[in-house]
């Protein structure tokens, strides 16, 4: 997909508060953090994903003559801040957690600090990102996990909301752990494994399936899966499979890459009376794939049953996160720059519900690792100056239950300090890695999530804390606003 400018790709009030903040000429340093509430799916943990698209979009972010000329139309905007409009370019700094990184809610994924006109542009566009493609990841590693090992290859695109939603979603599916995708654009695009096999309507256009198999065999004898499910699975389907197999040794083809893939009916019964089958015949290094509207339920129920299947095609349910159509990431103002100090001044948002109380201050995030397992402790959101000594005792606790404490002993845990720098005064000083080297990263990212956190239900729950300085601004904020409401 060729690379786009995205800049009308915005909200329309963003580009009414440009206005508001260029007549007023309030153009101060500000930091803004995108970050979420509540991890999808009910689940333990997020994955990071779409940075790579992040930095396209910033990179390109350039109104053009076409662009101001549309905005001139809508009798909105004085021309002066159109005339700013044609020159504008983004000069800020982007901090973020790379792509592939286990996350948690609360802590920022993505840190702008930039010229409040800049940093309040890009959050549609990066939100719209961030929000799509972390979750789409999310749901693949989910998925991945209740496989317990066995491939699952993603094919959703003719489900997915449109050609973007499907080809970023098969992006960040593979990213989350998919083996490859039936999306032969983002094959093409990220350089990731496509693969695929045939449709029903294959076999109806022969005029009997065994013709039907006997032509696709001799097509692709290296990759020969036989859709085994279009009149009668287990009467028709794997016999003629079965003869198929037979006839291709018996021609002294190697039969290396074969099998069969179950679309519908009892996968659990079906699958295992097909393994009987292949097995009497000789074909036990066979696999059986499936498909039929899969999720990581369901396949984690098949696991269970004992399903004699080994690799997985899932479409609708994980490139539309069906149980859990959106991410909820949202973008809130942190701190502002005194302009005669330099110094960032902490902002807080308030809220009825405890949760949606935004972190003020200009911060950075810190994983806590045991460090004899390697397995994540908790994450500690602090502000961005704050250094840390893993030689020393640590004492953590949860900001909303400050009662829960814990306390972490010298020597026995690592540091990792989560946000680098992927902007730096308007100019990109980041490389993304291919997609399948962030799939290697997120691999390892998932190794370091205890089981408890990796369950579909009712997961543990990784704690992300604050350091007692951000506490403590965080904690003046809320008492100095309580006085001033009581005061008015």
């Amino acid at each position: 997909m060729s690379t786009m400018n995205l800049t009308l790709l915005t909200d329309f009030y963003e580009l009414t508060m440009m206005q508001g903040y260029f007549k007023s000429q309030n153009n101060e340093k500000v930091v803004f953090d995108a970050f979420y509430r509540k991890n999808p799916c009910d689940g333990g943990y997020a994955i990071a994903a779409g940075l790579d698209q992040v930095i396209d979009y910033i990179k390109n972010l350039r109104f053009s003559k076409e662009d101001v000329e549309y905005l001139r139309g809508l009798k909105v905007f004085d021309e002066d801040f159109l005339e700013y409009l044609e020159s504008f370019h983004f000069t800020g700094d982007i901090y973020a957690i790379p792509e592939g990184t286990i996350v948690f809610p609360r802590e920022p994924l993505i840190k702008v600090v930039a010229p409040i006109m800049e940093a309040q542009l890009v959050e549609t566009a990066i939100l719209t990102i961030l929000n799509h493609q972390s979750l789409i990841a999310t749901k693949a590693a989910r998925v991945v996990y209740a496989a317990k090992g066995d491939g699952i290859m993603e094919f959703g695109l003719r489900r997915a909301q449109g050609p973007d939603a499907g080809v970023y979603g098969a992006r960040a599916a593979v990213i989350g752990g998919c083996v490859g995708t039936s999306n032969v654009l983002c094959g093409q695009l990220f350089d990731v494994p496509v693969k695929g096999t045939h449709a029903h309507s294959w076999i109806m256009s022969f005029p009997d399936e065994y013709t039907a198999f006997k032509t696709y065999a001799d097509l692709y004898p290296n990759a020969c899966c036989l859709l085994v499910d279009t009149y009668d699975t287990l009467k028709s389907g794997v016999p003629n499979a079965i003869r198929v197999f037979r006839e291709m040794r018996e021609a002294g083809i190697p039969l290396k890459n074969y099998g069969i893939r179950l679309d519908s009916g009892d996968l659990a019964y079906m699958s295992k009376q097909a393994r009987k089958l292949l097995d009497a015949a000789g074909f036990e290094d066979a696999y059986i794939s499936a498909s039929s509207d899969l999720d990581e339920y369901l396949i984690d129920s098949l696991k269970t049953q004992g399903a004699k299947i080994s690799s997985w095609g899932v479409g609708t349910n994980l490139i539309t996160s069906k149980d859990c159509p959106a991410f909820g990431g949202v973008y809130k103002l942190a701190a502002v720059q005194d302009a005669e100090t330099g110094e960032f001044i902490p902002k807080i948002k308030l809220s009825e519900n405890t949760e949606k109380i935004t972190n003020p201050g200009n911060k950075t995030i810190y994983r806590i690792y045991d460090r004899q397992t390697g397995k994540i402790r908790a994450d500690l959101i602090c502000l961005a100056d704050e250094t840390f000594d893993d030689k020393k005792d640590m004492i953590i606790f949860d900001p909303l239950e400050t009662w829960k404490k814990t306390k972490i002993h010298a020597n026995t845990y690592t540091l990792r300090e989560l946000l680098v720098p992927v902007f730096k005064g308007g100019e990109c000083v980041y490389t993304s890695p291919s997609v399948m080297e962030i799939r290697d990263i997120c691999t390892k990212e998932k190794d370091t999530l205890w089981d408890e956190t990796k369950r579909l239900v009712n997961p543990h729950e990784v704690y992300v804390d604050l350091s007692d300085k951000l506490y403590k601004i965080k904690s003046e904020l809320l008492e100095k606003m309580g006085r001033e409401a009581l005061e008015y």
